[in-house]
């Protein structure tokens, strides 16, 4: 039996590749991890927030319904509060809309101005809003209020994302 031994040229090439390949997956792992990271993580069960108010509670006086959720960012977790304006309309369909003002984005409160009544007024620049949510003419504002998508859960009112809304 001969022993072969391992020359110096194999030993070298067998350590190159060795701390060469060490150094590729201390690279590439990291980067795959950040690449499959999004899929491993759980999904939150709704977009939806239930809010403390019943449906058979809703008419056609629009009411402020504050409501909160439990936000992620990375390792810091907060509370955030939102605000909704909510009523039925003629039909008897609930309207949710966003009280952020679509000119500057301040605060609209409903019925507050005794100059405009039964409107959505934003004290900023005098901006005005029908019932509905379309912007008043001849006011800042340029398109109608902001609503809320909703929907009813176990008879309270749900309330999810805002979406932009342009006049029909």
């Amino acid at each position: 039996m001969s022993k072969k031994g391992v020359t110096r040229r194999q030993f070298l090439n067998y350590t190159l590749t060795g701390v060469g390949g060490f150094m590729a997956s201390a690279t590439l792992l990291p980067m795959l991890r950040f690449a499959a990271d999004p899929l491993l993580q759980t999904k939150q069960e709704s977009d939806f927030v239930v809010t403390d108010k019943k449906i058979s509670e809703i008419t056609s006086e629009p009411v402020r319904v504050d409501f909160a959720y439990e936000q992620t960012d990375g390792w810091y977790s907060s509370t955030v509060t939102n605000t909704a304006w909510v009523y039925k309309n003629e039909k008897g369909e609930i309207v949710a809309l966003s009280p952020v003002c679509t000119h500057l984005g301040c605060m609209v409160d409903w019925n507050t101005n005794e100059k405009y009544p039964n409107k959505f007024y934003c004290p900023c620049h005098d901006g005005l809003y029908t019932k509905d949510g379309k912007n008043v003419e001849g006011t800042p504002p340029t398109r109608p209020l902001d609503v809320y998508t909703h929907k009813e859960v176990d008879g309270y009112l749900a309330l999810g994302k805002v979406k932009p809304r342009e006049e029909a």
